[in-house]
């Protein structure tokens, strides 16, 4: 759940913890877990405007369960963390990277054109 979503709902600047989507051929309403991404046909809401939702005549609401508890990092998220920073640390040599260490020119420059320079071995 991200903690800069939220609530659709006018004037209420609570986290959004649902996503509320409408299915017009069918006339449901269907409340379930927060998206992964916001969407432009869909509707975030807070717990409070999700436990107060109301459908328009006729309409059925299916709701979803709501996992309410804060996700946490994986095992997976924390291994791939701890690799990214042990690659980080880690002495990168000259030879190594080769866009640290300049190549060595023999020859001069006799004509350029854009960022290609023809070199003769004088």
């Amino acid at each position: 759940m991200s903690l800069a979503r939220r609530c659709s709902r006018t004037a209420c600047a609570r986290p959004a913890v649902a996503t509320l989507t409408y299915v017009y051929a069918d006339k449901t309403a269907v409340l379930g877990p927060l998206a992964t991404f916001a969407e432009p046909h869909a509707y975030d809401l807070c717990s409070f405007h999700s436990e107060r939702l109301s459908a328009p005549r006729g309409w059925e609401v299916l709701r979803l369960a709501l996992d309410q508890t804060l996700p946490g990092p994986t095992e997976d998220d924390l291994l791939a963390l701890a690799d990214a920073v042990r690659e980080a640390g880690r002495p990168v040599s000259p030879a190594q990277n080769p866009a640290q260490s300049p190549a060595r020119e023999t020859g001069r420059e006799v004509a350029r054109r854009g960022h290609l320079r023809m070199l003769t071995n004088d």
